[in-house]
């Protein structure tokens, strides 16, 4: 994947794990595992953990990840 995605490409990238399981419009743990993993394995070489990267993401600590905290993502992937 390249870090150059429209707003469009993510939020399907978003769409696509989220509707796995629980609230369609939030990433569970496993979700946002799965998605990077998939999608952006390059993420998770080095100090990131998944773990790290979740918490990161969720900036309102409610145990998911919106498709607004989601796109804090693509500053890890311009980085």
């Amino acid at each position: 994947m390249s870090a150059k995605m429209s707003p469009n490409e993510l939020k399907s990238i978003f769409e696509k794990y989220a509707a796995k399981e629980g609230d369609p419009n939030q990433l569970s743990k496993e979700e946002l595992r799965l998605l990077i993993q998939t999608e952006f394995p390059s993420l998770l070489k080095g100090p990131n953990t998944l773990e790290d990267l979740f918490k990161e993401l969720d900036k309102n600590g409610d145990g998911e990840v919106s498709f607004e905290e989601f796109q804090g993502l693509l500053n890890k992937l311009s980085q």
